[in-house]
């Protein structure tokens, strides 16, 4: 009985000592996660607040977290102290060595002061660490491009890119760049082959004012670019005075029904009209002065007139309502239209006015006189030297006195253009 007493007691002395080893070790760990807990508080603080008093203690309470080196970093270089931030992220590297994001930053700390190699070999560490993630490569190429690895730097700018479509803009623009605004050479840097690629090469070209490139990368890709980028494309081209260009993209959505120069596109008003019009149908002024409408009741032909109704409207740099028309430089051409006014009480006159649309010089005014019946009329224009298109466009010209309201209803139909004669003016 004693031998078997003896071995209960030491079974039950041994659960009591591991009771208390585990007791000491649940309270080392619990103390442990407070402070690695309150480092982490600390080291988000100390990023938010750019404190360096907390950072540092938070490297205190968890000097193997590699979190708390790399918020204290942060900190160094919010105040440009480089040298001090390599230091501690080269730390939280050696701690943690398979974080792709730690070498990155190292990598990009170290180019900061200077040292391009020993950044190479963190975007190395760092390529390594995500292979398949665009990130890392794309960063290491941007520092192979600035040592001049030109070759090396593009093939992976743009493996970066067909990885991660939202880098293929700045490729785009790296290469132009560096290719002197070259478009054929910009292709080749950047690797313009896919269809994603020549759609955001047509937006790129079309911002840079390019008319004819943008217009060549348009026609491989017509059936594919969406609606809302061939109408990008046809505004930053209209805004770059690439008209010709622009009509070409513009009516490729009317192929069903084919537009031919020099015309006035719905000259009538008998399709929908818009106020966000981005080509060359009619362009309608949003003002809450004015009550623009098609009107099916009061029309010149058709089965529809423009109505506009003029509440206190005040004279504005922007046209009223307007259009631009491509015609060739040199030839007279004949602008015909119908109206209607009722009631109208103005400070100054209504006019229609052709202009040049590169220039915005005055070709024609033409004053709409008060007419309460319809009334066809029509006037002639010579379009200058060098004239690609005109802007068609109802305006009001500024008073003597004001204010310099409108009050009134304006109808307008039955818009058409015709080339006079052939002989060069």
């Amino acid at each position: 009985m004693s031998v078997k007493s003896n071995t209960l007691s030491l079974i039950n002395t041994g659960r009591i000592a591991i009771s208390v080893i585990a007791i000491v070790v649940c309270f080392f760990l619990m103390l442990l996660s407070a402070r690695y807990g309150f480092s982490r508080l600390l080291s988000r603080y100390g990023v938010i607040a750019m404190s360096l008093p907390a950072t540092t203690e938070a490297i205190r309470l968890a000097p193997l977290d590699a979190d708390a080196h790399r918020a204290q970093a942060t900190v160094f270089t919010k105040f440009q102290m480089y040298p001090e931030a390599r230091r501690e992220l080269e730390v939280a590297a050696s701690l943690r060595p398979h974080d792709d994001y730690v070498w990155l930053e190292l990598g990009m700390i170290r180019d900061e002061v200077g040292d391009s190699q020993g950044a190479l070999k963190a975007l190395d560490r760092a390529v390594e660490n995500a292979p398949f993630y665009a990130h890392t490569r794309w960063q290491r190429a941007n520092l192979r491009l600035r040592l001049g690895r030109y070759d090396e730097a593009f093939a992976e700018l743009r493996s970066a890119a067909d990885s991660n479509h939202r880098f293929l803009p700045t490729l785009i623009d790296l290469a132009w760049n560096l290719s002197g605004q070259s478009a054929q050479v910009t292709k080749q840097l950047a690797g313009i082959e896919s269809t994603a690629s020549r759609i955001e090469f047509a937006r790129f070209l079309a911002r840079k004012g390019r008319g004819q490139e943008t217009l060549e990368e348009f026609r491989q890709v017509s059936t594919e670019m969406a609606p809302v980028y061939r109408n990008e494309v046809v505004r930053e081209l209209i805004a770059t005075k690439q008209f010709a260009e622009a009509f070409e993209i513009w009516r490729y959505a009317s192929a069903d029904k084919p537009i031919e120069n020099p015309a006035v596109y719905d000259g009538g008003f008998e399709g929908p009209i818009t106020f966000s019009e981005a080509g060359f149908g009619w362009r309608i002024l949003h003002d809450p002065k004015l009550d623009v409408s098609q009107d099916g009741f009061d029309k010149d032909a058709g089965t529809r007139s423009l109505r506009i109704i003029f509440n206190g409207h005040s004279v504005t740099p922007d046209a009223i309502v307007s259009q631009f028309i491509i015609l060739r430089a040199q030839a007279q051409y004949r602008i015909s239209f119908a109206f209607k006014t009722d009631r109208l009480i103005t400070g100054s006159p209504l006019i229609l006015q052709v202009s040049d649309a590169a220039s915005n010089q005055a070709l024609k005014d033409f004053e709409i006189p008060p007419e309460n019946a319809w009334r066809r009329q029509s006037f002639d224009f010579v379009a200058p030297a060098s004239c690609a298109a005109i802007q068609l466009k109802l305006i009001r010209k500024g008073c003597s006195t004001g204010p310099c309201q409108i009050f009134g209803t304006l109808w307008l139909d039955s818009f058409s253009i015709e080339q006079v004669h052939n002989e060069k003016l």
